[in-house]
């Protein structure tokens, strides 16, 4: 019965994303410009797309024919399912997106309103295929199968995807910006999405295969990852059924919750309102979707809990996450938005020049840590009393029960950048830019919050994984002086660090081969710096989509490994220690990454608002430097550390028999 329920739930979400996707698709692109702009975004990211789903099919096949010999065959299936249903997430969501910006761009030039919601119901395509291909696959796994360890495989077959996804994506959009802006911001003084730029489109590629595609993969994987957790320690650490039917139940629940609040995500309309009122009425639009879904969420809790296991317990836990979530997004604004302090402390710091500005941008980047880190402590702590590991789990699902209005609101972001870009390099009217800045202004902020979203969610989801593969390997550990602990804890760190390193150093020289690429282009191309020639912007999108694919393929198999070689050589203990370390070094870092890089973007936007001297100023140029250092951090490292802790967890799981086994 709660496999139907959740499998009507998923289609009633992919329903409504056919809706919206219709909807959008409907609008005219504007002129043969703006749309020929667009098609050569949407070629780039389909050519990004298609070149990384054969690697990523390799992979998969490789590990699936392993896991059949190794472990189970119909274990392999399922793994294969979660990472097809995970790419096919993604792909339908940036599809409508990379045609989604156009459409934008031309509506804001008649309505503020109509521009608006076509940007964000582009998002929410996005939010409700996570949802709905997840819930449908973990539901008809389940209900024909009725064993949970296939789920297991499931998931980590979505984690695949999202590494491929999310390190690639990131890696290819922060190449295009670092080295565009390098060159053209620093350099050359032009302003960004600049038509004479050739790595501009490149960038407006990126925003959709990083911030899109990358972004959904890892949301898709975060919720797959915290319902299955929750259904397998509710099953065997609960012993009872129902409580993996339970997270089915209220899976369904919180996508009818997402739908009611994108339905209420609306704007005035607002042509001849100001700057500020335009971003204040889109800032309220989207906080009173998602705070109407969370309410409606916590009620239908009550509801659901109360009939099918009557815990009040499991009740509170959930509604522990939900406000953990809603929490950290707050406090992510705060760090990130130039309405606060932090933001405007660094950007006040330019004055004195780049050393000063990146100083101050490290320092408000760990002290972001500190809130959300005792409030994923009090979430922790206060689920367990009221759940036991299972509350935990619950917990995490919490914080994802309405993805995907929370999704919608994070996908928005690139959605209106790239219009943004596409009004500029389409030389439309002033008042038109202006628009779609205000909407790419709230954009920045949903961003930034997505991400800590994203890693709060990710923290709790880890948490969940390591407490079911303590439970599968049997792991009770006493003594925290042992020798393979100590080492355990020390690795996980370790590949933390690491896996940042080899992250961040593939954008540095991704970007450094599109910087060449650009000086190479404004120095052969006759009239390029004036505008009368074209660029060739192909090239540049062909650079990153090399680097890309070339980067990702050693801190993939670095997750992969890992759990593996440390449980060969060290025992199952030592890999829990693994678990346990890379999950408090990653959360903290990838927090530490996101929010540092968010508040040095939104300081350069804030200077380029005119503040400080404005564009063209030395606090401005200092500025730049600050975004561009900021890049890999908040795009391609914080957010590829989401998937690393999570990844870890499950490999371990699979894992655990064999581990057993050898012990």
């Amino acid at each position: 019965m709660e496999s139907v329920v959740a499998g009507v739930g998923g289609l009633l979400a992919l329903a409504y994303a056919g809706f919206l996707a219709v909807k959008v698709l409907k609008q005219s692109p504007g002129t043969q410009v703006m749309a020929d702009i667009s098609r050569g975004i949407q070629e780039g990211a389909a050519a990004f797309l298609k070149r990384e789903f054969r690697y990523l099919l390799v992979t998969t096949v490789v590990t699936a024919a392993l896991v059949a010999v190794l472990l189970s065959w119909t274990g392999s299936l399922t793994y294969i399912l979660g990472s097809i249903t995970s790419f096919l997430a993604a792909w339908l969501g940036m599809a409508v997106s990379t045609r989604a910006n156009a459409r934008c761009a031309n509506l804001a030039i008649s309505s503020f309103k109509g521009a608006f919601r076509t940007g964000f119901s582009s998002g929410a395509v996005m939010g409700m295929c996570v949802v709905g291909t997840g819930i449908i696959a973990v539901a008809l796994i389940y209900g024909l199968t009725r064993d949970v360890l296939l789920l297991v495989y499931y998931a980590f077959g979505s984690s695949l995807t999202a590494l491929f996804l999310r390190v690639g994506g990131g890696i290819f959009t922060k190449s295009a910006d670092v080295g565009g802006d390098m060159v053209g911001k620093v350099e050359a003084g032009i302003p960004e999405d600049d038509p004479r730029n050739p790595a501009v489109i490149a960038d407006a590629v990126g925003d959709n295969v990083g911030d899109v595609a990358g972004m959904g993969s890892d949301l898709f994987e975060s919720y797959v990852s915290a319902l299955v957790a929750a259904m397998f320690l509710g099953y065997f650490y609960k012993n009872n059924p129902a409580y993996a039917a339970l997270m089915l139940l209220l899976g369904a629940a919180g996508i009818v919750c997402s739908i009611i609040g994108a339905l209420l995500v609306r704007v005035a309309k607002g042509e001849k309102d100001s700057f500020e009122a335009q971003t204040q009425q889109v800032r309220t639009a989207m906080s009173r979707g998602i705070l109407i879904a969370n309410g409606l969420m916590v009620v239908a809790s009550l509801f659901i809990v109360r009939s099918v296991v009557g815990d009040w317990g499991i009740f509170l836990a959930m509604v522990a996450g939900m406000a953990a979530g809603v929490v950290i997004g707050w406090v992510t604004q705060y760090y990130t938005s130039d309405k606060y302090s932090p933001v405007k402390t660094i950007a006040r710091s330019s004055e004195t020049g780049t050393s000063t500005l990146i100083i101050e941008g490290f320092a408000q980047g760990m002290l972001s840590t500190i809130i959300p880190v005792a409030i994923i402590t009090g979430a922790i702590l206060a689920s367990y009393h009221w759940g036991g590991l299972f509350g935990i789990a619950v917990a995490g699902f919490g914080m994802l029960a309405v993805l995907g209005v929370n999704l919608a609101c994070d996908c928005y972001g690139p959605i209106v950048d790239n219009a943004a870009g596409i009004a500029e390099m389409a030389g439309l009217e002033h008042e038109v830019r202006r628009r779609c800045d205000a909407l790419d202004s709230v954009g920045n902020s949903t961003a930034a919050i997505g991400k800590g979203f994203a890693i709060g969610s990710a923290a709790l989801s880890s948490l969940a994984w390591l407490a079911t593969y303590t439970q599968a390997a049997q792991i009770e550990v006493k003594d925290m002086t042992r020798p393979d602990v100590i080492a355990g804890i020390m690795i996980g760190g370790l590949v933390v660090f690491l896996f940042s390193a080899l992250t961040v150093k593939a954008v540095g020289r991704g970007a450094y081969r599109v910087v060449n690429e650009v000086r190479r282009q404004w120095k052969e191309i006759p009239g390029l710096r004036e505008g009368k020639g074209r660029p060739d912007y192909a090239k540049c999108v062909d650079i990153t989509t090399r680097a890309a694919l070339r980067e990702m393929v050693i801190p993939g198999a670095l997750s992969v490994v890992t759990p593996v070689l440390v449980g060969v050589l060290l025992g199952r203990e030592a890999v829990g220690a693994v678990l346990m370390s890379a999950l408090m070094v990653g959360f903290l870092m990838a927090l530490f990454m996101s929010n540092s890089g968010g508040a040095w973007d939104n300081a350069k936007k804030y200077i380029e608002a005119g503040a400080h001297g404005g564009k063209g100023s030395n606090s401005h140029k200092a500025a730049v430097v600050g975004d561009t250092v900021g890049d890999p951090f908040k795009d391609t490292a914080g957010p590829s550390l989401n998937i690393l802790i999570k990844i870890l967890g499950k490999v371990a799981m699979i894992l655990a028999p064999l581990l057993l086994a050898l012990a």
